[in-house]
């Protein structure tokens, strides 16, 4: 009696401790907006062209801008009327505070039908610009009498993104909560129950996001909207996870034990290995986005890493406390009995049977069918989102854009930004002029210029300036009859802006940035340096391509050694990979096609299969680790043989629920409009259901029974069963 009244007063102490470090720490977890940054260029490598480019602009401005475009059009033409209203806008904007002045008069299109006001705003913050934004659209208004009006270009873009982002804190944490609630009440049909693990999954929440904001705030780590998006879906689906696999290990202890506390101490012995084998697996997966040249893959490394990591404390402490004071009564109304009688789903034993009946044309089979799957990847890629493409719904921001592209020079008011010596502009100059896809070339000139900031794009920032098109008359362009005003220099080099007839965002721009840098860097003594918004487009998805390359391999050997580490083999670990590699790439076949003829999105983020491999490898080797370490387990008492079955069955319940909650909270991505993160939902439920339903019901089970003691080679278990079963395959079926 003492030894219990003893273990009741730790959890007591145990929750209650918890609690107060929640009562600390809550306020935090609606933070995390305030510390995050959505601005592509400051997660470049220092040494990238495009980040180069960045730093020199600096020196051609006082302050550095971001530039909002405020489009005006109406399908017969633009009246008089439309060009006093805009100027009268242009004035209205120009009071706005944090709006660099004077503005440049509207911008009329060469067919007539659209005008274009340049707003440069103080790049400080992103929450400044979002304001500024805020108030362009509230002074130039909705559509009217024909006349459209929208507030587009980088600032625009900025803005929208800071406002979905903003709601990421709101609905995303709602509805996965709703998620994993329904869930948890399915499975276990209990009014009691689901309170414990989903109070542990919040707890656990709640101190991941007071460490990533501390480590935000001490500029540890850079925070984006999309890493704080997939740590509030990672944490609760991972530890709902790790939940139901204590929860469940203890169900079947109370059936061998009189007392929950001795329920509970063999639960945890049993349970606690494989979870923290498991966390400790994805965290290391995770930490190899450390070797990302990007900073926000690097910083997504650690956040997620943090994330696991809380949750494996809270699920490894405060949850086996939860469930010691809810004793049996917290299963009612299936309260599990002390009569050594632990129930299993009754699809389970069937499965199992089928497999060991059935086990090399099982795994075979599946393997085909993943191998055809993963066929779609030809159609993974085809294509790049553009800025305003990575949204689902249509914003603001991308309807102007779209008019823009429709009436302007597709890179107009996205300029690029090439920076060379003195001597040899002239020469730079004709070059990039020269290069097919550039529609003009003008110097940074010393007074005046572009969007009346006198330094248009002189920051260096995506799409900041406006060159006007030669010939026109337009603010800080010579028109004709007008003389060349002279270039701005600063230590010996001048600014030129390249005006792209595609659009800024497109792979066309890409192409012509690439043919423009091969062209400015053949001059000689040039030392030609080429940015600006589609440069850093273009840089970041070569980061992207490099990172993939060197983090995939790492990321594999990593858990190969873990693997090995754990199941004491390596055999197994490299089979167990090579299934999950198998169900990656049939994972990436199948979202290349739902993305194509289901979602219809125009094609996939840059960053997009670097994260589906960490996350689907990271969290998919965790149900092979909980079936796996439950079949070593079983294999010392049974041989390997009917211990793959009985693993099987015990384990399949669990899995298949912990699986169908991951793929769920994964799948609430979908309520954020950005078409990346709704591309990494789909993809890591779409993994995540392969693995539990396929890998790791029936090809893993089929394969390590076909192969048999010999999978756990070189450990003494794959010398010596303990049953002696030999080659006798029905034997271990008859025994299930």
């Amino acid at each position: 009696m003492m030894r219990t009244r003893t273990a009741v007063s730790i959890a007591v102490a145990v929750v209650v401790a918890w609690l107060a470090i929640g009562a600390f720490a809550g306020p935090y977890s609606g933070k995390l907006a305030e510390v995050s940054t959505n601005d592509n260029a400051s997660f470049l490598p220092a040494e990238a062209e495009a980040t180069k480019a960045q730093n020199l602009a600096k020196g051609f401005v006082d302050r550095e801008t971001t530039p909002a475009l405020v489009v005006y059009e109406r399908a017969g033409g633009v009246t008089d009327a439309d060009k006093a209203r805009a100027a009268a806008d242009a004035q209205k904007f120009a009071q706005i505070q944090g709006v660099v002045t004077p503005l440049s008069p509207p911008i009329p299109s060469q067919d007539g039908q659209a005008l274009q006001v340049v707003v440069p705003i103080d790049s400080a913050e992103g929450d400044q610009i979002r304001s500024v934004t805020d108030q362009l659209r509230t002074i130039a208004g909705t559509d009217a009498g024909g006349l459209s009006v929208h507030v587009a270009g980088p600032a625009g873009i900025l803005s929208d993104l800071v406002e979905v982002f903003s709601s990421i804190d709101g609905p995303l944490l709602l509805v996965t909560l709703a998620v994993v609630l329904v869930i948890l009440l399915i499975v276990y049909r209990s009014p009691i129950l689901w309170i414990i693990p989903l109070l542990a999954a919040g707890m656990s929440y709640t101190m991941a996001a007071v460490a990533v904001y501390f480590m935000t705030k001490a500029d540890l780590i850079k925070l984006n909207g999309q890493s704080q998006g997939i740590l509030t879906v990672l944490v609760f689906g991972a530890g709902t996870d790790y939940a139901l696999l204590m929860i469940a290990r203890y169900r079947e202890e109370l059936h061998h034990h009189a007392r929950p506390v001795d329920a509970m101490k063999a639960a945890w012995r049993g349970a606690a290995p494989a979870i923290l084998a498991s966390g400790l697996t994805v965290i290391a997966g995770l930490l190899c986005l450390l070797l990302s040249s990007l900073n926000s893959n690097r910083s997504l490394g650690p956040v997620s890493a943090v994330g696991i990591g809380a949750t494996l404390i809270v699920m490894l402490t405060l949850l086996p406390a939860l469930l010691l004071l809810g004793g049996r009564w917290a299963f009612w109304p299936r309260v599990p009995r002390d009569d050594d009688q632990p129930s299993v789903g009754r699809i389970w034993r069937p499965v199992g049977r089928f497999v060991g009946r059935r086990a090399r044309p099982v795994w075979l089979g599946t393997s085909l069918v993943l191998v055809a799957l993963a066929f779609g990847l030809t159609q993974l890629g085809a294509t790049k989102l553009g800025q305003t493409e990575q949204f689902t719904q249509n914003t603001d921001s991308k309807i102007g854009q779209e008019v823009i592209n429709r009436h302007f020079p597709g890179g107009q008011g996205s300029p690029v930004t090439i920076f060379t010596t003195t001597d040899t502009a002239t020469q730079v100059a004709a070059a990039a002029k020269g290069v097919s896809g550039v529609t003009a070339v003008q110097p940074l000139p010393a007074q005046g210029g572009p969007g009346g900031s006198g330094a248009p794009g002189g920051s260096g920032q995506p799409g900041q300036g406006q060159p006007g098109q030669p010939g026109q008359g337009q603010p800080g362009q010579p028109g004709q009859g007008q003389p060349e005003p002279a270039p701005k220099v600063v230590d010996g080099r001048v600014q030129l802006q390249a005006t792209l007839a595609a659009p800024a965002d497109s792979q066309q721009a890409e192409e012509t940035v690439r043919k423009i840098r091969t062209a400015v860097h053949a001059v000689p003594g040039a030392q030609a340096v080429v940015g600006g918004f589609t440069a850093i487009d273009l840089d970041t998805a070569d980061a992207s391509v490099r990172d993939r390359n060197v983090i995939i391999p790492v990321v594999l050997a990593v858990i190969a050694v873990i693997l090995a580490l754990l199941l004491r083999s390596i055999v197994a670990p490299l089979l167990l990979i090579v299934t999950v590699v198998l169900s990656f790439l049939a994972t990436l076949g199948l979202c290349s096609l739902l993305f194509t003829y289901v979602f219809g999105f125009p094609g996939v983020d840059a960053a997009f299969p670097l994260f589906a491999f960490v996350f689907l490898v990271a969290l998919g080797i965790d149900y092979n680790i909980f079936l796996m370490t439950r079949v070593r387990e079983e294999s010392g008492k049974a041989g390997t043989r009917t211990g793959v079955l009985r693993g099987l069955v015990v384990t399949g319940g669990v899995i298949t629920s912990a699986g169908v909650v991951l793929a769920a909270t994964f799948s609430a991505l979908a309520v954020l409009p950005l078409v990346v993160l709704v591309e990494i939902g789909v993809a890591v439920a779409a993994g995540v259901l392969l693995d539990t339903i396929i890998v790791r019901s029936l090809l893993v089970p089929a394969l390590t029974y076909d192969i048999g003691r010999k999978m756990w080679w070189p450990s003494a278990l794959s010398r010596a069963d303990a049953t002696e079963e030999g080659n006798r395959r029905d034997r271990a079926v008859e025994q299930l």
